[in-house]
């Protein structure tokens, strides 16, 4: 995981979180509130050290700062990354430590799954705070496991952008899918319904047979998948998988996938741009789940959801357009709108 430079400001707070009787060892990073209370869910991964999760954390926050502020959100930008102790655990009481943590910060922090978390982790965090999303739903409100809406809003915007950039369907072409755990699989489900033909590579032998079983998917080894041949490649694992030797290895034409912060680092956008292969900035496409999260803790409906969900394809026209207008990275026309964005609310609370 490669930490990139900071594109806005500095985080407003770190809070680093540990609690031996419980092995909970973490931190939360809120990165931004112009725009509202800052969200993101709780990464739980095997970190070799803290400064590994707090380096991931302060990105992932970033990001969601940017996310949340083009998705038309009221919210700021935050994330909580947890490290997976080694050996055995009670992960009840971890995880109802951390809901203490977060209860702690009176509402600055709302949190949700996110890699290696579940709706489960996330009933035990609401038993010691109320601002936690991603619950089962009560009827006729949003809620639930968010990465349904995640596979949909990445789906919608690589059908919108193989429209732009390749003047194609996404039937018959060919995508490479890096990644099968929940949104990767919703992704690969919705391909095969649109007449893709899909490459997968995943660690987990039972994801993938599962997926080549049904719905006839080639599996390659994963440190094949990004040199696949292929019309789009689709990264739906961790981030910084796109860098300088990656992106100089790519047999693809587009670049869409649901993994956050895909870019190593700000200038691997213009080697895209340069090679050019078109991309979609993940923060744009992956924002399905926020969405959800947002509607949940507002106490929305589903069809709120749907309704801006169906918005991230539009706005991936508008970033595509607008970079092939000016001839820049997708990336950094999306970074420009965001700030733009985060800006004026700063602005109107001064």
């Amino acid at each position: 995981m490669v930490a990139r430079p900071a594109r806005l400001t500095p985080p407003l707070q770190c809070v680093p979180l540990r609690d031996p009787e419980s092995d909970l060892e973490g931190v939360i990073v809120i990165h931004s509130t112009a725009l509202g209370p800052g969200a993101g869910g709780c990464r739980f991964w095997s970190y070799p050290d803290m400064d590994r999760a707090q380096a991931d954390a302060m990105r992932l926050a970033e990001g969601m700062s940017y996310k949340n502020a083009l998705a038309g959100l009221p919210l700021g930008g935050a994330k909580a990354v947890l490290r997976k102790p080694e050996g055995a655990f009670d992960r009840t009481r971890l995880f109802r430590a951390f809901g203490r943590a977060v209860e702690e910060l009176g509402g600055r922090y709302v949190t949700a799954e996110d890699v290696g978390t579940s709706v489960a982790d996330m009933q035990e965090v609401a038993k010691a705070t109320r601002h936690v999303a991603g619950l089962p739903p009560a009827e006729g409100r949003a809620g639930g496991d968010p990465s349904p809406w995640t596979a949909l809003g990445v789906f919608e915007s690589m059908r919108e952008a193989a429209a732009f950039a390749l003047g194609s369907e996404l039937s018959g072409l060919t995508v490479a899918v890096q990644g099968t755990g929940n949104v990767g699989a919703d992704l690969c489900r919705h391909l095969a319904e649109a007449g893709a033909r899909l490459v997968i590579a995943d660690p987990d032998p039972r994801r993938r047979e599962e997926l080549r079983a049904a719905l006839g998917a080639r599996v390659v080894d994963v440190n094949e998948i990004a040199e696949v041949e292929a019309d789009v490649f689709a990264p739906c694992a961790l981030g910084g998988v796109l860098n300088r030797e990656s992106v100089g290895k790519l047999r693809v034409r587009l670049v869409c996938g649901a993994a956050n912060n895909q870019l190593a680092s700000p200038d691997v956008g213009a080697m895209l741009l340069d090679r050019g292969i078109a991309y979609v900035p993940d923060y744009v496409a992956n924002a399905g789940g926020i969405i959800s999260v947002s509607a949940e803790y507002l106490g929305e409906t589903e069809t709120d959801v749907a309704q801006r969900v169906a918005t991230i394809a539009p706005r991936v026209a508008e970033i595509l357009e607008r970079a092939a207008h000016e001839n820049r990275s997708p990336a950094a026309v999306a970074d420009e709108m965001a700030e733009e964005v985060i800006a004026r609310a700063q602005r109107a609370a001064a």
